[in-house]
């Protein structure tokens, strides 16, 4: 059932190792790396109570020692203060260039560690073995690292690739129903940007992959990071098709701002909100059918997920402060916002030719409809 992605970009390509009960072969396919048989692992609180000792018995196994740090858990972990703390003990555990750093947990752990793993020594390798659904198809792959500063998400931070990533579908069982809805968030994003027929395989699959069955799980994932990797290789750091990957997060970022980054609103759940008006605002300019936005609500309500601004609890700001806080987006190009908007499903292209008042126009009627 095990399956493997390559992501190709030349000296630096690696494979994205992805299956059930990865984490007690973790020591025999991370040793291939190591110059000595150690590695600094980091990872939150949490999800060292979940999988650290799974972790450390099949790095055992290959004869691989570890240490261990585990940061507080949650979005404020990617932050000044924590990226310190975690750079500090790497040094202090005497992590050499040659040695293999890696992060065990969700996007949070896997970017802040990436990051500190880009820094130290001006650059030593890392492992990501992502515990959340979200993190396998998404933040895991693709080398972007970082931490976010007060002006906003994700605003500090470097591509340093990692060195192999194993998402081990096993570990997917310990999360909330909630959490997993999230990140399905982000692999329904894949279909609907480039793939009508996993989209269609998800609208068949879906209650499949969200209850546990382990062979839709691999399914799901595999071609989400499929997905993912022929769209890194083509461009890695995001000067054109990289973009695509942006799919509903422009109105995503927005509402995650105007929630103040809480579990109001987790982050794969404003993608799907965003991928939702982000079909809506293509269906109002022409772009595509009107049953395209509705096609994709009804995929989302069937998960039992976050479909509309409605569905956030508490009170939102109004259009024109949600478009504002749009316009502090760091994919802002020479004063112009950079929409990700679709022909259809599958068929989502890159463009700063929106008009505002339609943006303005569509979030409105989302915020009154009851």
């Amino acid at each position: 059932m095990h399956q493997t992605v390559n992501v190709e970009l030349g000296e630096r390509s690696y494979n994205v190792e992805i299956g059930p009960d990865l984490l007690a072969q973790s020591g025999a396919r991370i040793s291939p790396l190591l110059q000595r048989p150690k590695v600094a692992v980091v990872t939150d609180e949490n999800v060292a109570a979940l999988h650290l000792d799974a972790l450390r018995e099949g790095l055992n196994a290959a004869g691989v020692e570890m240490s261990a740090l585990a940061l507080p858990a949650g979005e404020a972990t990617k932050s000044w203060p924590h990226f310190e703390r975690t750079v500090e003990w790497l040094l202090a555990e005497k992590v050499e260039r040659r040695d293999v750093v890696v992060a065990l947990g969700g996007g949070v752990i896997g970017d802040l560690v990436g990051f500190a793993a880009a820094v130290l020594r001006r650059g030593v390798r890392f492992v990501q073995i992502p515990t959340s659904l979200l993190a396998q198809v998404d933040s895991s792959v693709g080398g972007k690292t970082g931490i976010n500063a007060p002006q906003g998400k994700n605003l500090i931070g470097a591509f340093h690739q990692p060195s192999l990533v194993l998402a081990d579908t096993s570990v997917l069982g310990t999360m909330t129903e909630r959490d997993f809805l999230s990140g399905y968030g982000e692999v329904v994003k894949y279909g609907l940007l480039g793939d009508a027929d996993f989209f269609e395989w998800l609208e068949a699959n879906g209650s499949a992959v969200s209850s546990g069955d382990m062979a839709s799980r691999v399914r799901a994932v595999t071609r989400s990071v499929q997905m993912k990797a022929d769209i890194v290789a083509r461009d890695e750091t995001e000067q054109g098709d990289r973009a695509l990957l942006n799919l509903g997060h422009t109105f995503c970022h927005a509402l995650e701002a105007a929630t103040g980054y809480s579990d109001r609103l987790l982050h794969g759940e404003g993608v799907a909100i965003g991928c939702a008006l982000a079909f809506e605002l293509s269906s109002r300019l022409g772009l595509c059918s009107q049953e395209d936005p509705s096609r994709v609500r009804a995929h989302l309500r069937a998960m039992g997920m976050k479909t509309d601004l409605t569905d956030i609890p508490g009170e939102l700001p109004g259009a024109a402060p949600l478009v504002e806080l749009m316009a502090q987006d760091k994919k802002v190009v020479d004063g112009q916002l950079r929409f990700i908007l679709a022909r259809g499903i599958g068929q989502a292209f890159v463009t700063a030719d929106v008009p505002r008042e339609a943006v303005f126009s569509v979030l409105e009627d989302a915020l009154q409809t009851a």
